[in-house]
């Protein structure tokens, strides 16, 4: 995979984003396209396509951006709740190859979602 995507490109800061959170291991910034009145979506600062690619030594950071939407739903208070989602390849809806989990919230969120 090239690293040169505009996930990429973020957390290199060549182009801006409204960043809400970083760490060592990834950062979470709001999408410039929302689906939902709160929309952030939690990158990996290493450059996984998607989620079928990631490796058994990827497992300590899997758990840390999950834990990461924990902290970030946390401080942006959805407490009544919140969606996640991984689009994953063509057919799950994948557009930007760089791994990315979606916090969707502030709002109900309806089933099926697609």
């Amino acid at each position: 995979m090239s690293e040169d995507t505009i996930f990429g490109k973020i957390i290199r800061r060549e182009i801006p984003a409204d960043i809400v959170y970083e760490d060592d291991l990834c950062l979470a910034f709001k999408d410039v396209n929302p689906q939902a009145p709160v929309h952030v979506l939690v990158i990996p600062k290493k450059p996984i396509t998607k989620l079928a690619d990631a490796e058994s030594d990827d497992h300590a950071l899997m758990g840390h951006l999950l834990l990461t939407v924990k902290r970030v739903a946390e401080q942006l208070e959805l407490t009544n709740g919140y969606r996640v989602v991984i689009n994953t390849g063509e057919d799950g809806g994948q557009t930007v190859y760089h791994l990315h989990l979606h916090i969707l919230g502030g709002r109900a969120m309806g089933w099926p979602p697609g």
